[in-house]
């Protein structure tokens, strides 16, 4: 059920240059009775004006087009409308940059645009855009206008200093030695991840590495645009590459990654999804932590933030049976509260905390 509410459709505005991209979507989205395709546009200018005058629950928007590019458009519609946008982007470096860039504006999600002739690409263009506009339909709308609400990004910390302290409601997983931390995250996880790590001192002791579900184009790009904005370093990981204090790993998109134990530590290792069919969603956050969690014994910090369905409650669970210390995103600040949820109610979260203390939390781990 795509469904807004219950009993009403969800009205969706198609934004895209491309005759072509819009008919496509038109296509697939019609055809679900509980959709309601409320109009189109052909550029930015007029997506706004649209997005004004008709008031659609959603809306899908490309990023390049004429008059009015889609982030530019994006920005005056969470001034004027806010509404729930979903980006369609290139497959491209320079589309996963833009992405990002429309992710801090306002944007709620990403489909990256891969359809082509071939019926395999139309058949995971439509999957993927079905799945993307369901999770958009469910999750929460937690910014009114860029920069403003629980999940806008936080001031940098000093270089080298640690967080200014915050309250906490308890000080219970602080008493557990780590050497490691291990987060997951998915929808909506992008910002949430960059308010995170923003927190985190340059000067933090133990390896991060972290998983999020991204198309194999956009976890480089992603993983550079974070180092630009945090104190603390963050990369995006190769094979055979040692996890290092003060150093964050992002895992490649496209592939799976697990850490096992070599002579100094722990050390990345990526494999193709084929050597793990039962892996649904890419990169596992089942596989990095749980992986994490054997080669470390146990002496890590797993955190899972927001995120549809429940991948990483496995490896939170098997992180728990090893002893480590676990965190969770709150539901009052995930986009959406699957991910999390699977994990509070297996059992397996320590500690339920508001996005913006998540990295103040992770940082007392240093004192």
């Amino acid at each position: 059920m795509l469904a807004s509410s219950a009993g009403t459709k969800t009205r969706v505005l198609i934004v895209d240059d491309s005759s072509f991209m819009r008919m496509a979507i038109r296509g697939i989205l019609s055809k679900e009775p509980s959709i309601d395709i409320v109009g189109t546009a052909s550029d930015g200018a007029e997506g706004v004006e649209k997005a004004i005058a008709l008031k659609p629950d959603l809306i899908t928007m490309d990023i390049e087009m004429p008059r009015l590019d889609g982030i530019s458009a994006l920005k005056q519609i969470m001034a004027k409308a806010p509404t729930k946008v979903l980006m369609v982007s290139t497959l491209t470096n320079e589309g996963a940059r833009a992405t990002f860039e429309a992710l801090d504006a306002g944007a709620i999600d990403y489909i990256p645009k891969n359809i082509t002739d071939s019926s395999e690409a139309q058949h995971v263009f439509r999957e993927e855009l079905l799945k993307k506009v369901r999770e958009a339909t469910r999750s929460r709308f937690l910014r009114a206008a860029p920069g403003v609400g629980p999940t806008a990004t936080a001031p940098r910390p000093s270089l080298g200093t640690a967080p200014a302290p915050r309250p906490s409601g308890s000080s219970r997983i602080h008493g557990k030695k780590i050497s490691y931390v291990g987060i997951g995250a998915s929808t909506g996880g992008p910002v949430a991840l960059q308010e995170v790590i923003s927190r985190i001192p340059m000067n933090f002791p133990y390896g991060i590495v972290v998983a999020i579900h991204m198309p194999k184009a956009f976890t480089g790009p992603y993983a550079e645009r974070l180092n630009a904005k945090c104190s603390i370093t963050v990369k995006e990981a190769v094979n055979g590459e040692p996890v290092k204090p003060g150093t964050i790993l992002i895992a490649p998109g496209g592939m799976h990654t697990q850490l096992v134990r070599g002579a100094g530590g722990l050390v990345v290792k990526t494999a193709p999804t084929s050597d793990y069919p039962q892996y649904v969603y890419i990169p596992s956050v089942d596989l990095m932590i749980g992986s994490m969690a054997e080669a470390s014994a146990g002496a890590m910090l797993g955190v899972v933030l927001t995120g549809m369905g429940n991948d990483g409650f496995k490896g939170m669970q098997q992180l728990k049976q090893k002893g480590g210390v676990t965190i969770v995103q709150d539901e009052a600040t995930s986009t959406i509260y699957g991910m999390p949820k699977a994990c509070v109610d297996g059992g397996v979260a320590d500690e339920v905390l508001p996005l913006g203390q998540i990295g103040y939390e992770i940082g007392k781990f240093a004192v």
